[in-house]
């Protein structure tokens, strides 16, 4: 499996506050962000695998609505979790 337990205690030790807390924003941006990187590059390899491209979409816009949801509750988190995953800024400010 490519995503182990101790993979995954990684992730939300080094992007959530405690590797318990799974269910910090931040820690599943992390973790979205890490297996989006392992199906873009399955479908790298594997150009007409159409259901891991479905999943793949639909990982995008889950990491999506969270980053929306940090920018709208604290936009200083939403751009430390920005920075560290070295992600685009993609909700525009008003």
């Amino acid at each position: 499996m490519y995503l182990s337990t101790e993979k995954k205690k990684e992730i939300f030790q080094k992007h959530g506050e405690v590797e318990t807390n799974t269910g910090s924003a931040e820690g599943q941006v992390a973790l979205f962000t890490y297996r989006i990187a392992h199906l873009t590059g399955h479908l790298k390899k594997n150009k007409k695998d159409f259901s891991t491209q479905l999943s793949l979409q639909k990982l995008v816009g889950k990491r999506r609505a969270l980053l929306a949801y940090l920018f709208k509750k604290d936009i200083s988190r939403y751009r430390a979790i920005i920075k560290s995953l070295g992600l685009r800024d993609i909700i525009k400010s008003i």
